[in-house]
C-alpha cells in the first residue's frame, strides 16, 4: 500500500498492452518467496515474475499484484492472490485485496470465508437480473471478446469488466456478481481462487485440464441457478 501511486497516469513499465509491472510487483513476490521458503523450504514456488524458482511436492502460487494496471494509476481494484497446490490439485487459496478491506480464503474442504465470514454463491436463477463481468485478454481476437460480451447482453444480464481476473473471480464465490468469464487467463490469475470457488459452491469449468496449468485456459465461473443458461457461450467451457 505505501508503494501505490497516486491516481492519475500510470507508474510502471508496460509488458504489454494494458500490462504493467510495477516496482511493487517486484518486491511482494521477493517478500512472498523468501518467507515461504523460510516457513516451508521443501516446498516448490511459482511467481508471475519469476516463475517456477523451487520444486516440491506442494507448490507456492503467486500472482504478487492481480489487477496491476488499476494498482499503477492508485486505484483500490488490485489484489494479491497465493495458492498451494499439490501436483494440478488446488489445496488452498488466499486473496487479499488491502484497498478495499478484503481477505477472501478457502482450503479444500473447508469452506470459504471473507474477513471470517463464510460466503457460497447468489442463487440468482434469472439471467435478467443477474451480472456478469467478462475479463479481456490481448491473446484473443477483440471480435471473440466482443461476440462474448454480445451474448450475454443479449440474455439480458447486467455487463462488467474490473481489471482483475482474480477479484472477480471470487466477487462470484462472495455473490457479489453472478458470474466471471474470461477467453484466456494464466494460472496464477486463477490458482487462489479455483480453492475460493469450489467451497463457496460456484460451478466452474475445468481450468486444469490438458495444459491449462502450464499455457493458460479461458474460465467461466458461475452462480448454479445459471450454469445452464451460461453452459454454451462463445469461446468458453461448460461451468460444471
Amino acid at each position: 500500500m505505501s508503494m501505490r501511486p497516486p491516481p492519475g497516469s500510470a507508474h510502471g513499465v508496460l509488458k504489454g498492452p494494458q500490462n504493467w509491472l510495477t516496482e511493487a510487483d517486484g518486491a511482494v513476490e521477493r517478500f512472498l518467496s523468501e518467507e515461504l521458503a523460510a516457513a516451508f523450504p521443501s516446498d516448490g514456488f511459482q511467481g508471475e515474475e519469476g516463475g517456477i524458482s523451487r520444486i516440491g511436492t506442494l507448490r507456492w502460487i503467486v500472482d504478487p499484484i492481480d489487477g496491476t494496471t488499476n494498482y499503477a494509476r492508485g486505484a483500490a481494484r488490485f489484489c494479491v492472490s497465493l495458492a498451494c497446490m499439490e501436483g494440478d490439485a488446488p489445496l488452498i487459496g488466499v486473496i487479499a485485496a488491502p484497498a478495499l478491506r478484503d481477505t477472501i480464503w478457502a482450503w479444500r474442504g473447508g469452506g470459504a470465508w471473507l474477513n471470517g465470514d463464510p460466503i457460497r454463491a447468489a442463487e440468482t436463477r434469472d439471467v435478467t437480473q443477474a451480472i456478469m463481468e467478462v475479463g479481456w485478454s490481448p491473446r484473443r481476437p477483440h471480435r471473440d471478446y466482443l461476440k462474448l460480451c454480445a451474448r450475454i447482453l443479449g440474455d439480458g444480464a447486467s455487463l462488467r469488466h474490473g481489471g482483475s481476473g482474480a477479484l472477480g473471480l471470487v466477487d462470484v464465490a462472495i455473490g457479489r456478481q453472478d458470474g466471471y468469464a474470461e477467453l484466456h487467463i494464466n494460472l496464477w490469475d486463477v490458482a487462489a481462487a479455483l480453492v475460493i470457488l469450489r467451497e463457496a459452491r460456484v460451478k466452474v469449468s475445468d481450468f486444469l485440464a490438458g495444459d491449462g496449468a502450464v499455457e493458460g485456459h479461458p474460465i467461466v465461473a458461475c452462480a448454479p441457478g445459471l450454469a445452464d443458461i451460461w453452459s454454451d457461450l462463445p469461446g468458453l467451457p461448460k461451468p460444471v
